[in-house]
């Protein structure tokens, strides 16, 4: 059918159906990924190695299924580096939230995974094409409020209990090492713990940034694919256009990265790792609560572009984290903290908004 002949509401529909589909899983993924660690709020996870391998051994038997369902797509290799890459910068999670603290670790890593996500995109950068967008101006007004809503986030104050011999009630950043502290943490005893407060800062931080930059990498491999499939001297003419179709090569990158880390892991550790068997259906929850939340990633990035999904995933978490901590867990309280939180949801909403506008 010559697409000059194709009315024009049916245009106009289809572009309506695939927005409301993007921006419904765009929601769905800032949902998840602002829970997932809630499984494992009440556990030790010690020093996260151990807890990593089975969030990840998790996370690739939902990429099984989807792949199962999506009929096996062809399968490239190129998709694993994405993933390898993502579970490089997820070894650093725990070691990050022992240094620095989730608040401000959070605060680092989710700025810089969104800057670089969104700016690849945007920019074209590592050999992907530039992402276009009807309004440039509201692109990169949604994508800088959305980096400073996780400003906002250091400032919010939490009670949890201290890991200190008197277990009395302190004041941290937010979510500090919630979702990493048991009932036994003070006997877990690691590098992190030998290291200075100032050590702490410097190598907490520097972690951060590292692991923000790998997260915000993770897609551009398969972007690079979807791009060159255009052209018919490239290897990966013909690849699909349907991001979905990537999920099982990207989640089995993630797994097998994050195997060969724990086996080095368990080299290093003289076959003695200190394993947590209360972690392990926690940690298949947290890691099928994540591998959802990045498939919806995914289908957000397809229907929405990444230049557009990149600023709402990566900003919207830490406020759905913040409302598990007010509503559920009761550790954040005070008419400062309901303020700050309420400007950063406004802050949140105004950014997504603007960069949604700047698709249509």
């Amino acid at each position: 059918m010559d697409w000059l002949s194709v009315p024009t509401n049916t245009v106009a529909s289809n572009n309506d159906t695939n927005l409301a589909l993007g921006f419904t899983s765009a929601a769905v993924s800032v949902i998840l990924f602002g829970s997932n660690f809630v499984p494992v709020k009440k556990f030790d996870t010690g020093d996260g190695m151990f807890f990593q391998w089975i969030l990840c051994a998790s996370i690739w038997l939902v990429s099984l299924v989807v792949n199962l369902i999506l009929r096996c797509p062809k399968f490239w290799p190129l998709a694993m580096v994405g993933g390898c890459v993502w579970a490089t910068g997820n070894i650093t999670v725990v070691p990050i939230v022992k240094t620095v603290g989730l608040g401000l670790g959070l605060l680092i890593w989710a700025s810089t995974n969104l800057l670089t996500g969104w700016a690849s995109s945007r920019f074209g950068l590592f050999g992907i094409d530039a992402e276009v967008v009807a309004r440039p101006y509201l692109n990169y007004t949604g994508a800088g409020l959305s980096a400073l809503s996780a400003v906002i986030f250091l400032f919010v104050k939490s009670e949890v209990k201290s890991i200190s011999s008197n277990a009395e009630a302190e004041t941290t950043p937010l979510l500090n090492g919630s979702i990493n502290r048991g009932e036994n943490t003070a006997t877990d005893e690691s590098w992190v713990d030998k290291l200075t407060p100032l050590q702490k800062r410097i190598v907490g931080s520097v972690m951060a940034a590292g692991a923000g930059i790998l997260y915000g990498s993770c897609f551009i491999p398969v972007l690079y694919i979807k791009d060159h499939s255009k052209n018919n001297a490239s290897v990966y003419a013909g690849a699909s256009q349907f991001d979905l179709d990537y999920v099982f090569a990207h989640f089995s990158g993630i797994f097998l990265t994050s195997t060969v880390y724990f086996l080095i892991y368990c080299a290093v550790m003289k076959n003695q790792p200190k394993v947590y068997p209360e972690a392990i259906l926690p940690g298949f929850i947290s890691g099928f609560l994540w591998a959802i939340a990045n498939c919806c990633w995914f289908l957000a990035n397809n229907y929405l572009s990444a230049v557009v999904s990149f600023p709402i995933i990566t900003a919207g978490p830490g406020l759905i984290a913040a409302m598990w901590g007010v509503l559920v867990f009761k550790e954040i309280k005070g008419l400062r903290n309901y303020l700050l939180l309420g400007l950063a949801f406004c802050i949140v909403l105004s950014g997504s908004l603007l960069t949604a506008f700047s698709k249509i």
